[in-house]
Formats: C-alpha cells, sequence, structure tokens
C-alpha cells in the first residue's frame, strides 16, 4: 500500500459519504424484498453490516487524525466548502440507526445512536446556519462556495422520520423534518441563482451535482413514513426523477475526472430515489419496471464507487492534497482557497 506518511491528514469527512452510500443501497435492497425474495434481505443485512464496520473504521481513523493534525481539521471547517461535509457524520448515524431499525426492528441501542445522530445533525445545521449569517465574509456563504454539497448540512434533518417514527420519536422526528423540508427550497433556489449568475461549479465538484437528488427523494419516503399521501411521494418521486437525468447529463465529463472520493456523492442519492421508487411501486404495481432500473443503477454506480475506492487506496492516490479548482470567498478580500 503506497500511502504517504501524512495520509491520515487528507482523510476528510467526506469520506463518510461511503457510509451513507452503503447504507442507502442496504434500505434500497430491502425495499426490493418483496419483489426479490430472501436475497434481496441478505443483500440488505451484508451491506449494512459492511456500513456499519466502514464507520467504525471512519471515526477510529478520524479520531487520530484530530489527534495528531488538528490544524488539517480546523481547515476543513473553515474551508468554504467543505465545512459542509462535516454533516456526512451524523448523517451516517442516522442512516446506520435506520438500517437497524429496518433490518433488525426497534431496540434501546438503536434509538440511542438515532438520537445521537439526530441531535448532532440538529447541532451541525445550526452551526452552519450561524456562520452562513456571519458578519465575517470569511465565513459567511458567498456565491462561489454555494453548490449542491450545502444540501447535505440543512437538508440532512429530512431524514429523521424514516426510523424516528419507529423508534417512538414521532414528534421530534417531524419537527425535525419540518426544518429540512423549509430548508431544501431556500437553498435550492440560491443554488440555482449561482448557476445563472456565475455558472456551474469547477469540474472537479461535479459528482456533488447527484446531491440534488437526495432531498426530494428522501422527503418522498419519509413522508410516507409520516403517514402522508401518496400524492406527495409521487410529486417528490416526479422532482427526484428530473435531477436524476439531469445530473445524468454530465456522465462524459465525470468520466474525464481522476477518481476521488468526492464521487461516492453520487451513491446515496441514487440509492435514496432507488428506495423511494420501489415504496411506491408497492403501492402502484406499474412502478416495478423503473423501480428496478433505479436499483440496478445505484447497486451499479456503487459497486464502482467501491472497486475504484479500493484500488484507489491501495495505489495510494487517495490520501492525497487534491489538484482541484480554487475557490475565492467572494467580497472577502482573502486569496482564494483548495477545495
Amino acid at each position: 500500500m503506497a500511502q504517504g506518511p501524512d495520509a491520515l491528514k487528507h482523510l476528510a469527512p467526506n469520506w463518510f459519504a461511503i457510509v451513507m452510500g452503503l447504507c442507502g443501497l442496504s434500505l434500497a435492497w430491502g425495499r426490493a424484498a418483496p419483489i426479490l425474495g430472501d436475497m434481496a434481505s441478505g443483500g440488505a443485512l451484508v451491506l449494512a453490516g459492511a456500513a456499519a464496520l466502514m464507520f467504525v473504521a471512519l471515526a477510529v481513523l478520524s479520531l487520530i487524525r484530530w489527534q495528531h493534525y488538528p490544524e488539517a481539521l480546523a481547515a476543513d471547517l473553515k474551508h468554504p466548502v467543505r465545512h459542509a461535509l462535516i454533516a456526512t457524520v451524523p448523517v451516517s448515524l442516522i442512516l446506520l440507526a435506520t438500517c437497524g431499525v429496518s433490518l433488525l426492528g426497534t431496540s434501546a441501542w438503536l434509538a440511542a445512536l438515532w438520537w445521537a445522530g439526530s441531535l448532532a445533525q440538529f447541532g451541525v445545521t445550526l452551526w452552519v446556519a450561524t456562520r452562513w449569517l456571519s458578519a465575517d465574509k470569511a465565513q459567511s456563504l458567498s456565491w462561489p462556495a454555494l453548490t449542491p454539497v450545502m444540501l447535505i448540512p440543512v437538508v440532512g434533518n429530512v431524514l429523521a422520520p424514516l426510523a424516528g417514527v419507529s423508534l417512538g420519536a414521532g414528534a421530534w422526528a417531524t419537527a425535525q423534518f419540518g426544518i429540512g423540508l423549509l430548508l431544501w427550497p431556500v437553498l435550492l433556489a440560491l443554488i440555482f441563482a449561482r448557476i445563472a449568475a456565475h455558472g456551474m461549479w469547477p469540474e472537479r465538484l461535479l459528482p456533488a451535482t447527484f446531491i440534488s437528488i437526495a432531498p426530494p427523494a428522501v422527503i418522498g419516503s419519509a413522508a410516507l413514513q409520516l403517514g402522508g399521501p401518496p400524492l406527495l411521494a409521487w410529486m417528490c418521486w416526479g422532482i427526484a426523477l428530473l435531477f436524476v437525468l439531469w445530473s445524468l447529463q454530465i456522465g462524459r465529463r465525470l468520466l474525464a475526472q481522476p477518481f476521488s472520493i468526492g464521487f461516492w456523492s453520487m451513491g446515496f442519492p441514487l440509492a435514496a430515489f432507488a428506495t423511494l421508487t420501489l415504496r411506491l411501486a408497492q403501492q402502484h404495481g406499474a412502478a416495478q419496471a423503473p423501480a428496478m432500473i433505479a436499483l440496478a443503477l445505484a447497486s451499479l454506480v456503487i459497486v464502482l464507487l467501491g472497486i475504484a475506492t479500493w484500488k484507489g487506496w491501495r495505489e495510494g492516490s487517495l490520501l492525497q492534497p487534491e489538484p482541484v479548482a480554487l475557490i475565492a470567498v467572494a467580497g472577502s478580500g482573502q486569496p482564494p482557497q483548495p477545495q
């Protein structure tokens, strides 16, 4: 393994997107069980176990990184884009608890795990919102930094009902769902305004385009979990489908980019779309074919991401400073900062 002596210094929080992708695919395969039988249930269990192991490994390595390279973590938290990726940690906790409830049923330890993720996600949302409204131009939200990555710390709140309702925390899960439901269109409008005024984000951030699929897909599933009407879920599915097709249009440009952990931005959103489609297929048989296509696409993408990650890890090409485009903080008077 050709990792450099300072490899852990570059283990940014976006590595937890791997956990998110595996959890999302586990939930999707679990929803496919009525169609595919025990094979789907077994696959969901294996994927959830892999996600749990990956989370533990990344948590330990991140702790070591924080102890040995505290300045690297501080740089992540100050960065105009990377600071939002800290939300991948609590989102991973919520998704792990959701997988546990889906596969094993409710329990006290899963409730504790869910509460830890839910409250941490709420705290991250408050921290990010405070930062964006800061009078400090270097900390406030700027047009160049507005990308779909910013959806993670605020819209991640809509995940709460997926397990929270079953765990007896329906009131808090609904309240947290409302936070994400409020902030999603606000961020989405700002992102579209950024595209209109400044164009798309740098090529290296193109995989983040797929993050736009996740909010409507998760909102649709969460609405069903809260007892909402299927009509609302179908509306969310239509919005998610639009973003799937929009994101797929950049496929050729994506393939021209060197692989990085940022490509895992594609995993969870596609899995979330497959999950919603499978849920709707249980109520409307005509959706079964699109559901299988969505599941196959999410599975193929995550398998390819896994292979590329393993290859990059062995070659030592992932835990390196990334030669990516620079983002200047508009109006800050500060030099551009690497992403």
